[in-house]
């Protein structure tokens, strides 16, 4: 099903353009598409680890999915290797660890990694996704812990997650991955969101000069830079969370006693919008649209606080934090889905440029994953399932395969209960447009 998808989205062959083979030709036996591929697909099924490819390479069913011609190996050039379609570990850690020191690298890790290219490759397959062009978007931006447990590169503590961890930086649009940005842990939450900003909405708009964007994330990403420069820009939105303080809840003290006389009343919470305009005493340019949410809970007073620069004509401020701010919830599912199904935590090299390449693979992992459900899934009920639930019920399943002189045969049980599913998603995969690259 994965390398259906493969062969009409093309996802892996244009993330392996974004790689330089300095390899002697006349002795390559694994291209670098079928070396992602079969890291990739690996990862989409479940087995995180270099090590698990001592005995994958020799799997046919993997080697048929990276478009190996001859799935058992036996025509490799060295005996030793006979037996083994795919590559052994040692030839894909060193494509994940090329660091373009030629002191470090020696004379085998010769397959470079070109990083702008692998960003912009990202957002050029949400582009391919949308046959037309959308009104509006909704950029959403988010940082998650990502613990280590070594002496990685850029190893720091972090107080608020308590531990040593990296700080990753994640771009969303809706279901779509956009950035996968490896950072140390000692800067601000929204540190280098501005560039991958400026960079992603730049490549948008080369292709849909007029579409609409809203940035959305919560309050570490409240700053006077990425706030001004959306101000600036045409038809570039923001909501921002915002974290209370003295000022702004003496501004709003009579709405939360009213909320909180209604909650005693009717025994339910109780909110109120209110709206505020805003300025900070140093650190903001100017005054700013705040929307305040005057709770009261069972547990007593919650108020919240949202900026945009969405004016109040456009969207009204219970509108605004309950149908677009809250809606960024959803962006953290992705995120789990990333790290629990796919290993974006798998972080364990000792440079930082290794980790940032196995976080790119998870994430390609996570755009196959993705294209899977949204494309063969619709409809079904699994169209809105974790990558994980995906994998136990669709990939990971029992079969008898025979390999002839023509032909890969894979008999699956006929009692397998997702068999009408599995049925439908491929069809619509079989069915796909290519995609021209």
């Amino acid at each position: 099903m994965v390398r259906e998808l493969e062969s009409k989205r093309r996802i892996v062959r244009q993330f392996a353009r974004c790689f330089v083979d300095h390899r002697n030709r006349e002795q390559v036996e694994h291209s670098v598409e079928e070396m992602l591929a079969q890291r990739v697909f690996a990862i989409s099924c479940g087995y995180e680890d270099l090590n698990d490819h001592d005995f994958l390479a020799a799997d046919p069913v993997l080697a048929t999915a990276i478009g190996k011609t001859d799935p058992t190996g036996e025509s490799r050039r060295r005996r030793r290797d006979r037996g083994k379609a795919g590559a052994s570990r040692p030839t894909l850690n060193r494509l994940e660890l090329f660091s373009g020191d030629p002191a470090k690298d020696g004379v085998y890790k010769r397959i470079e990694p070109l990083p702008e290219r692998i960003e912009e490759t990202f957002v050029t397959v949400f582009l391919q996704a949308h046959r037309e062009i959308p009104h509006r978007i909704v950029l959403d931006l988010d940082s998650t812990d990502d613990r280590i447990h070594g002496a990685q590169e850029g190893r720091f503590f972090h107080g608020y997650y308590g531990d040593y961890c990296y700080l990753p930086l994640y771009i969303f649009c809706g279901d779509f991955l956009l950035v996968a940005k490896l950072r140390r842990s000692n800067i601000d939450a929204s540190a280098g969101a501005l560039e991958e900003v400026e960079r992603v909405v730049r490549q948008i708009r080369a292709r849909w000069p007029k579409v609409e964007i809203v940035l959305r994330a919560d309050s570490g990403f409240a700053r006077e830079a990425l706030m001004s420069w959306c101000e600036r820009q045409r038809n570039v939105f923001y909501v921002f969370g915002m974290a209370k303080n003295s000022r702004l809840v003496a501004q709003i003290e009579a709405d939360l006693a009213t909320a909180k006389a209604e909650a005693v009343r009717t025994g339910e919470p109780a909110r109120i919008f209110k709206e505020i305009s805003y300025r900070t005493r140093t650190s903001w340019s100017r005054s700013r649209r705040v929307v305040a949410k005057a709770e009261h809970l069972e547990k007593g007073s919650n108020p919240r606080f949202i900026v945009t620069s969405i004016g109040a004509d456009h969207t009204g401020g219970r509108e605004l934090y309950e149908d677009v701010y809250c809606a960024r919830g959803e962006m953290e599912n992705r995120i789990k889905e990333q790290q629990l199904d796919l290993f974006a935590d798998r972080t364990s090299s000792s440079t930082m440029k290794a980790n940032q390449m196995r976080l790119w693979l998870s994430s390609i992992g996570y755009v196959v994953m993705n294209e899977v459900r949204r494309l063969g899934l619709v409809g079904t009920e699994l169209e809105q399932a974790q990558c994980g639930t995906i994998r136990l019920r669709l990939l990971k399943i029992g079969a008898r395969v025979r390999v002839s002189v023509r032909r890969v045969v894979l008999s699956m049980a006929s009692s397998y209960p997702y068999q009408e599913i599995y049925a439908s998603a491929y069809a619509r995969l079989r069915a796909l447009d290519p995609v021209p690259i």
